[in-house]
């Protein structure tokens, strides 16, 4: 790291493909090679050819022809290295088109969701797989429900997940106006915060523990198929359930005062989800699973391209040493066989004077 910020320092540079940089040597050992190869075949012509001879057969080499044609070659070969490792100066805002889709997350504040059989309890929990998913939607919009016996919309459609995040950490059992847990006018809800309803870019999130008590659920989720929109479920909680905590301490207790077990009702939740072609997970004993039913599930859908974003794009200036090493290799080409041939013919010219004058 020392190295590539001297580099970038030194030349102002940055470089797109410096995992190249062995090429560089593989270049420097190649022209040492052809150096050492070039001044051995000189040591065995010197062996072969009469010192009188020398001079005049040699003389592109005492003019510097061939010293010349080394250094134009080398020099092309660490151009073409340098262009290889993709230097790029400068940036440009270049207009990037985005696509995304809308997605309302419904969570379940009823106090069976304060059962403490998933993590510290399901709300808790809940929470945090939500904010997980805040995580990793890219260019998404999400909205956020809260709901119990009453439905409440905590926050609309919106690309500001951070806002959301602490909209939904202030959410809890004590804003519920009315006890237990309508699934169904939670999803109309839902419903009715999209604007095209289409299905094509549209999804809803439920996160609960299932207990559908109005069993309206399974309804409002048949309208949605209806519409198009998937009912993405995760299941809160486990099928043996946990007793719920009072509101004054100790736990909830029925009309024969007996402790309330709150259980998942994973058969409710499954249905809901299978009705609509959507997914259910259960958050108990899943690695990240709001992530997984993004990742997996969400994929399905389309998405519709929104207002166009811009992201900074790093201008690309290999053409530089490209056209340099091109240029050297062009000029060669022409200029150089142009030399070698005028120093041919000098060299012919000579030996030819020099053979005349030993007859005479």
């Amino acid at each position: 790291m020392g190295q590539e910020a001297a580099v970038l320092a030194l030349f102002g540079l940055k470089w797109a493909r410096l995992e190249a940089w062995p090429v560089l040597i593989l270049v420097g050992i190649l022209i040492v090679a052809c150096v050492v190869a070039g001044r051995a075949s000189i040591v065995k012509l010197r062996a072969v050819i009469h010192p009188a001879q020398w001079q005049a057969r040699m003389r592109g080499n005492r003019s510097g022809v061939a010293r010349r044609q080394w250094w134009t070659g080398g020099l092309a070969l660490v151009l073409l290295a340098v262009s290889l490792l993709g230097p790029q100066k400068g940036s440009v805002l270049m207009p990037v088109p985005r696509r995304g889709i809308d997605i309302v997350v419904c969570l379940d504040t009823s106090r069976s969701m304060l059962a403490q059989d998933v993590g510290q309890d399901r709300l808790a929990e809940a929470k945090k797989e939500i904010r997980g998913l805040m995580d990793v939607v890219q260019g998404d919009r999400l909205a956020l429900i809260a709901f119990s016996g009453d439905v409440r919309r905590v926050a609309p459609l919106t690309r500001d997940t951070t806002t959301l995040g602490w909209f939904l950490e202030t959410l809890s059992p004590d804003d519920n106006r009315r006890g237990g847990t309508d699934l169904g006018g939670c999803l109309r809800s839902a419903l009715d915060m999209f604007d095209g309803r289409n299905g094509a870019h549209e999804a809803i999130v439920l996160v609960t523990d299932g207990e559908d008590l109005s069993g309206e659920g399974l309804v409002a989720a048949q309208e949605a198929a209806e519409s198009g929109i998937r009912i993405y479920v995760l299941g809160m909680g486990t099928e043996g359930g946990a007793k719920v905590p009072g509101e004054g301490g100790g736990w909830t207790q029925d009309e024969n005062g007996l402790d309330v077990i709150s259980k998942l009702h994973t058969e409710t939740l499954d249905q809901i989800s299978e009705v609509t072609g959507g997914m259910y997970i259960q958050a108990h004993g899943t690695v990240l699973p709001l992530e997984q039913l993004y990742k997996r599930g969400f994929s399905r859908l389309q998405g519709r391209q929104y207002e166009q974003g811009f992201e900074r794009v790093e201008s690309d200036r290999f053409q530089w040493p490209l056209l340099m090493a091109l240029i050297l290799l062009a000029m060669e080409a022409c200029v150089g066989g142009r030399l070698r041939r005028r120093e041919d013919s000098q060299s012919m010219a000579e030996t030819t004077g020099s053979n005349n004058k030993d007859v005479a």
